[in-house]
């Protein structure tokens, strides 16, 4: 048995990256600031995010840096050769399948639907 769950909750360090593509699909990227607790301070940590389809075109309308949200995915490694040395390269990204907006309507100047969307 195998498991790649992730579940986070934090704020949008950046609003939404958007492409789309001829087929019709559409990818969304950002990242998310979570807080970590330590006895010093809350220092966040950073996670880069990748959304595809319906969640994707949430994130892009609704979604900007600062933004509350929780997401629920799975962890995969993109993988790349540097360009300039060659040399194999890969970061960790997290594959939103599910996408909660938690702000409130004072968040943000827009008017935010609460509530989850899936991917599926």
């Amino acid at each position: 048995m195998s498991l790649n769950i992730v579940t986070l909750v934090g704020r949008a360090g950046r609003d939404p990256e958007v492409k789309h593509f001829e087929s019709g699909n559409v990818v969304c990227n950002f990242t998310l600031a979570v807080n970590r607790r330590t006895r010093r301070t809350d220092e966040p940590d950073w996670f880069d995010l990748e959304l595809w389809g319906k969640t994707a075109e949430v994130a892009a309308n609704y979604v900007r840096k600062g933004s509350l949200i929780g997401i629920k995915g799975a962890l995969k490694f993109d993988s790349w050769n540097d360009r300039t040395t060659g040399l194999p390269r890969s970061k960790p990204v997290i594959r939103v399948d599910q996408l909660e907006l938690l702000g409130s309507k004072r968040d943000n100047q827009e008017e935010m639907p609460q509530g989850s969307y899936d991917e599926f």
